[in-house]
């Protein structure tokens, strides 16, 4: 652009020292002249739009770069939020086997009356009630308990978790803890429609059945504060999957009667015991739908 300029200048002085020119040297004067004008004015466009260009990938640089402190933030705080549901679920898991080691050290876990109020209540329902009396464990059965391959509760169950919320909710067991183990056989989740409905794997169906009896008994009155809830798919039978009645005992959801007081206050801890592989998955916290799973009688299910 500065060379215009000079060019510019100096067809002026040109001009002003010769005089008068002839009218072919004015006319090409002018076209160079005029030429060099649209160049300057195209040349200053171009900058413009340079600049312009510049300012917007400065803009995007700084938005690029927020973006990356945010993300960094929200993923700290998911790491935190997560280390602090993995500490639930420990502390869930240490009472699971406290109280499963109860067993063969004699006596009962629970005040008489209480286990006395329990054994009528599963002598009330065989068909869908055990009560371990030695362990304070009321056993569901989960062939029975849940409508056919589903985490969804039969009409009967839902009576009889009625009944069993009002007697946790008596004096004798008022202020006890409560843990809802889900369980399933070993036989693995394959069935579409089972996975569609969003029981992927053993450890969702398990923990899904589990959060659906504890809803049901926080219906019947039961406080949150007194409910723990987790999934232990296959992992803990209590009968070999070798054979079709040991995979039937093996499904079940059990509620641990913890003869230990309820916090005063802060959340229930609804969560899924992990395996190596999701060990950071926090239990899906959607209502599961109803819909056919992995115990639905069927040739995906064998």
């Amino acid at each position: 652009m500065a060379r215009m300029h000079r060019l510019l200048a100096l067809a002026a002085v040109g001009l002003a020292l010769t005089g008068c020119v002839p009218q072919e040297k004015y006319a090409a004067l002018k076209l160079d002249d005029d030429r060099l004008r649209e160049q300057l004015g195209k040349a200053q466009t171009e900058t413009q739009q340079a600049r312009a260009e510049s300012e917007a990938y400065k803009r995007q640089l700084e938005a690029y770069t927020n973006g990356n402190s945010s993300r960094d933030a929200l993923a700290g705080n998911l790491s935190q939020q997560n280390a602090a549901l993995q500490a639930q679920l420990d502390a869930l898991n240490a009472k699971y086997a406290d109280a499963i080691g109860k067993i063969g050290q004699g006596g009962t876990a629970l005040p008489a009356q209480l286990s006395s109020d329990l054994s009528a209540f599963a002598a009330q329902n065989p068909d869908l009630v055990e009560f371990d009396a030695s362990r304070g464990i009321v056993k569901f059965k989960s062939d029975v308990t849940f409508a056919v391959g589903d985490a969804t509760l039969t009409p009967k169950a839902k009576e009889v978790l009625t009944r069993f919320a009002s007697i946790l909710n008596g004096g004798g067991a008022s202020n006890y803890e409560l843990l809802v183990a889900g369980h399933t056989d070993s036989a693995p989740v394959v069935n579409p429609e089972t996975i569609r409905k969003g029981h992927k794997d053993n450890w969702y169906l398990s923990s899904h059945r589990a959060i659906q009896v504890s809803e049901e008994l926080i219906q019947g009155g039961v406080s949150s504060r007194r409910l723990g809830a987790v999934g232990y798919a296959d992992q803990r039978p209590i009968a070999s999957n070798a054979s079709e009645g040991g995979k039937q005992q093996n499904r079940r959801v059990e509620v641990l009667i913890l003869p230990t007081s309820a916090r005063s206050s802060g959340p229930a801890v609804v969560d899924r015991a992990p395996t190596p592989r999701t060990q950071q998955h926090a239990t899906p916290s959607k209502k599961p739908a109803a819909g056919f799973n992995k115990d639905t009688a069927s040739t995906f299910n064998k």
